[in-house]
């Protein structure tokens, strides 16, 4: 076994979700990750945590999917299993990324509604996401294999400590902006208040590899307009040149580049799809290429995402309105040309360059 794969298990259980003795974890994680499950249960065996491995398969998955249209229930026993659980780690790594593409959009958005409990009850839990290198991967970031290894072994290998420490010159001024704007070439002029709602710094814990800042927008504070020049990955299928008009909040014009008709079922879920969740900051200078893969993509430090969807509750203030959905939609505007961040109308970041960095312009 490469021993990068049991560095990556005890960064996931010492730093992403601290097992203890006694502790439930559930680990879901693909056949391809099999060394990862056995290094993973290893970590287990020597703290005393009690681990149950449950295999993902994309290909199961589009098989459920495809068959069963648009008709589902909530799987209780799935909610009950988690409910008894106290830590969850997933990976991602399957043998072909675009093993879901031809599943009908509206089968997939049936089914998230239906599954929402579940995804709830997970995330009230100790977790963490992660990333398993494969081929499937590396083909779609347009690496070799091993090259993809390094990259991502060396993402979530990062001193964290000291990456919190460099996230933390932001997240504490998000914590005390009222409002964001966010400007990028000529077709992005976009702003939301994120009064009363909290910053969170995420140094690699629920996501591994970590590197942002993000928050939740107040509900109807959204107004502008927006283009993600970045593609993303969705379904099994690329959705490209993204472009949102908000008013009061929600998205009352929309257009892509390509798969549009899937953008426009994810917008359809329900009510909160089309309101936004999330605006995240990316901060790891470590991730530094596109790679097809919104878990690192999005962390890329020349980038601002924003997600149509459910908002974390507790980046929510109490006296906020939590976006509810049953989607969670990441897309990047790349902020490395032409592009600013605003709040309350101090320039944060410039062409990519924040404030308390070297070369920052603050012309």
């Amino acid at each position: 076994m490469d021993p990068r794969i049991r560095e990556h298990a005890a960064t996931i259980v010492d730093h992403a979700v601290d097992l203890q003795a006694g502790d439930r974890v559930v680990i879901q994680l693909p056949p391809e990750a099999e060394d990862l499950a056995v290094a993973l249960y290893e970590q287990c065996g020597d703290i005393g945590a009690i681990p149950v491995w449950l295999t993902h398969s994309d290909r199961a998955s589009r098989a459920y999917l495809r068959a069963a249209g648009e008709e589902y229930e909530t799987p209780d026993h799935q909610l009950a299993f988690y409910e008894e659980t106290d830590a969850f780690i997933i990976a991602r790594g399957g043998a072909n990324v675009t093993e879901t593409s031809d599943v009908p959009p509206a089968n997939n958005a049936a089914f998230k509604r239906a599954y929402k409990p579940v995804q709830e009850e997970r995330l009230s839990k100790r977790w963490c996401l992660t990333q398993y290198p494969t081929s499937g991967h590396a083909q779609l970031a347009g690496m070799s294999t091993e090259a993809y290894q390094d990259f991502v072994w060396d993402a979530v290998g990062l001193d964290w400590d000291a990456q919190r420490e460099f996230q933390a010159q932001m997240a504490d001024r998000l914590e005390d902006a009222n409002e964001v704007r966010i400007v990028a070439g000529d077709e992005t002029d976009l702003t939301l208040s994120v009064a009363g709602n909290h910053a969170l710094n995420d140094y690699g814990e629920k996501n591994l590899p970590g590197g942002e800042v993000f928050t939740a927008p107040v509900v109807d504070s959204v107004d502008g307009e927006i283009h993600f020049d970045m593609p993303l990955y969705r379904q099994g299928r690329e959705i490209r040149d993204v472009r949102l008009t908000f008013e009061a909040g929600e998205v009352v014009a929309h257009s892509a580049g390509r798969n549009e008709e899937l953008l426009t079922e994810i917008l359809d879920t329900d009510d909160g799809a089309n309101r936004l969740g999330e605006l995240g900051i990316g901060m790891n200078r470590a991730i530094d290429q596109f790679t097809y893969n919104m878990l690192f993509d999005e962390k890329m430090g020349e980038t601002v995402h924003l997600a149509v969807g459910a908002a974390y509750p507790e980046t929510v203030g109490d006296d906020n309105e939590v976006n509810e959905s049953a989607e969670h939609v990441d897309m990047i505007v790349d902020m490395s040309e032409n592009a600013r961040l605003e709040f309350d109308g101090e320039v944060v970041q410039r062409n990519g360059t924040f404030v308390f960095e070297d070369g920052f312009d603050d012309a």
